[in-house]
């Protein structure tokens, strides 16, 4: 059986920036007298420069680190440099570059790590996985292990784009498809679906698919988002795979980033969530509740507002299996015609052009 693990806490709650000793005391005895390094970027420490003073100042014995690039290299420097410094404790600051970034470190590295993520655009802040550039600047995803902990501070959330979130709300839906996907592989003989990580996926998806609340700057509704982004994370760490939340219409996002990043720059999340509609079209599956939940939340997909060319929608679709070969979806077993997929372009771009 696959061995997982889980972190010792996840805490959602204004100014939790400012406890962070006291919250992991518990777990983490005398972590304030530790080595410590906050990695961020340049533009976060200048936009949160008060709550990163705080937190340097919570940890006396600690520097701070400003990645340049989310590149494997960057990655791999920044491991040594904390192996070569004795470095203890890891604290990630900041949205999905520097969470991927920080966790790859401190696993290399083996030094505990407390995420402390600014958005909540994808579940990076809990998953077992690091996105990271290579050669040319495609990216690769990467095994790594889960935080030890999860702070996420409301206030600083309630500060992200709008459209920050909705990349969350997409990530979170888009297991609709990467689910279905799963099981579409174990029936090909190709893969083996684990109940206990499809559930707590399923949970996850079911929480924000069918979620009243829709205030998407309240706390209760960032409780909600985070708690959904965690549990999509758990799912891949319990079942030793990105399965729980990756599917096709992620396949077709790395196809997307891998192969027409100079054309298009779409956040991962919306992405992934332009990627389900098509996916759950291919899967026959119930379209009504994918559109639905798009609607609702108001979530981008029309791929032209992205600057996706018909063109490049095709390709992406076409190409989409070719970034990851090894995993099986609906997409080993779809006709990915031109024709077809010029009829679902168009189709996009018309049931979504009221979409903000």
């Amino acid at each position: 059986m696959h061995q997982f693990r889980l972190p010792y806490h996840l805490i959602v709650d204004d100014g939790i920036f400012g406890r962070i000793p006291e919250v992991m005391e518990d777990a983490i005895p005398d972590i304030n007298k530790k080595k410590t390094i906050i990695v961020t970027e340049e533009n976060l420490k200048s936009i949160f420069s008060s709550i990163l003073e705080g937190i340097e100042k919570s940890f006396p014995n600690s520097e701070m680190y400003l990645i340049q690039q989310a590149s494997y290299d960057s990655a791999v420097a920044l491991a040594k440099y904390i192996t070569m410094n004795d470095i203890n404790v890891v604290i990630g600051f900041g949205g999905g570059t520097v969470l991927d970034l920080a966790k790859f470190a401190a696993f290399v590295s083996k030094a505990q790590l407390i995420s402390l993520p600014t958005t909540l655009s994808n579940d990076s802040l809990a998953s077992p996985v690091s996105v990271l550039e290579t050669e040319g600047k495609a990216r690769k995803t990467f095994k790594c292990t889960i935080p030890d902990a999860i702070l996420v501070d409301a206030g600083v959330i309630e500060g992200a784009p709008k459209r920050q979130l909705l990349a969350g709300v997409g990530d979170t839906i888009s297991k609709y498809t990467a689910l279905n996907d799963w099981k579409i592989a174990h029936m090909a003989g190709k893969d083996h679906v684990d109940d206990f990580a499809y559930m707590i996926s399923k949970m996850a998806f079911n929480s924000i698919a069918y979620n009243d609340m829709k205030e998407l700057m309240s706390v209760d509704f960032i409780k909600r988002l985070t708690q959904a982004l965690v549990m999509g994370g758990l799912a891949m760490e319990i079942a030793g795979t990105s399965r729980p939340s990756s599917g096709s219409e992620h396949l077709f996002c790395h196809a997307l980033e891998e192969n027409y990043a100079e054309y298009v720059n779409v956040p991962h999340g919306i992405a992934v969530a332009m990627g389900s509609y098509g996916a759950c079209k291919f899967q026959n599956r119930n379209i009504a509740k994918i559109t639905r939940i798009i609607k609702e939340y108001d979530i981008p997909v029309v791929p032209s507002d992205w600057k996706i060319t018909e063109e490049i929608f095709i390709k992406a679709w076409q190409g989409a299996s070719a970034s990851r070969p090894d995993r099986y979806t609906i997409l080993n077993e779809t006709d990915l015609s031109d024709e077809m997929l010029r009829k679902l372009y168009y189709e996009m771009e018309e049931v979504f052009a009221n979409t903000n």
